[in-house]
């Protein structure tokens, strides 16, 4: 114990986002009761990598006696992290991916001095949050809470060619088959998503072809069994592309 640099949170400023569990490294940081708290001091290298990705200015780094930053500490409770991911991955898919760990995606545009031809001329992805597909979500990602969910049918980014730059900005996203997933695991997947993340509002983006409006249905009877009382309103993508 002796003085040090540590995070400190002003929770009258946090408003539970979550970027700040995302940027550290350490897993020092967690969203609990809707705030960001540091769950053990020992994880903190009070470097401050969080800091600016906070959006309401809620952390500084401060100097006061604090435990001293144990490197080891961090090393097994990463790895205990790590294994309760993978479980909560193993539930939703058999195949218990490691593909399925939460990411929020961060977009760097490079900067026309330095851009290349290639990149200058290449549309930026829209893509916020990883993974995608219904089975593989995690309704406790930190990106979902309080947000503007897309919720789309696996077809429509193929169909729809400004697709990432009309419906995905600044939108988490879940994608998944009506027709062909299963109904029941679906629908308790968006109930879970929709209780946890309590969202502000849901987009849902369909084909044309019959089969599909019941992606709307699942939508709307989800947030019904969790409670919300978000708006939800629906897209209608056609076959060639068109919006109907």
């Amino acid at each position: 114990m002796g003085k040090r640099k540590i995070i400190e949170i002003d929770e009258d400023k946090c408003t539970g986002c979550g970027e700040c569990v995302i940027a550290c490294a350490e897993g020092a940081l967690e969203v609990i009761d809707g705030k960001a708290k540091v769950v053990n001091e020992v994880f903190c290298d009070g470097l401050g990598a969080c800091i600016g990705e906070c959006p309401e200015g809620a952390l500084t780094i401060v100097e006061r006696d604090a435990p001293d930053f144990d490197e080891e500490a961090v090393k097994r409770h990463l790895a205990d992290a790590g294994g309760d991911r993978a479980e909560e991955a193993d539930d939703s898919h058999p195949c218990g991916c490691p593909s399925a760990t939460p990411m929020m995606l961060r977009r760097v545009h490079a900067p026309p001095s330095t851009a290349t031809e290639d990149t200058a001329n290449r549309r930026p992805s829209e893509l916020v949050n990883w993974p995608v597909q219904w089975r593989l979500v995690q309704p406790s990602s930190p990106f979902y809470r309080n947000a503007d969910i897309l919720l789309a049918a696996d077809c429509c980014p193929f169909a729809y060619a400004d697709f990432h730059k009309d419906f995905m900005k600044d939108k988490p996203i879940v994608i998944g088959c009506p027709k062909l997933e299963e109904q029941s695991a679906f629908l308790e997947k968006l109930v879970r998503l929709f209780s946890e993340a309590k969202p502000r509002s849901v987009k849902v983006a369909m084909m044309e072809v019959p089969c599909c409006s019941g992606l709307m249905a699942l939508a709307k009877e989800a947030l019904k069994k969790a409670g919300s009382d978000a708006s939800v309103d629906g897209v209608i993508i056609g076959i060639d592309g068109s919006l109907k």
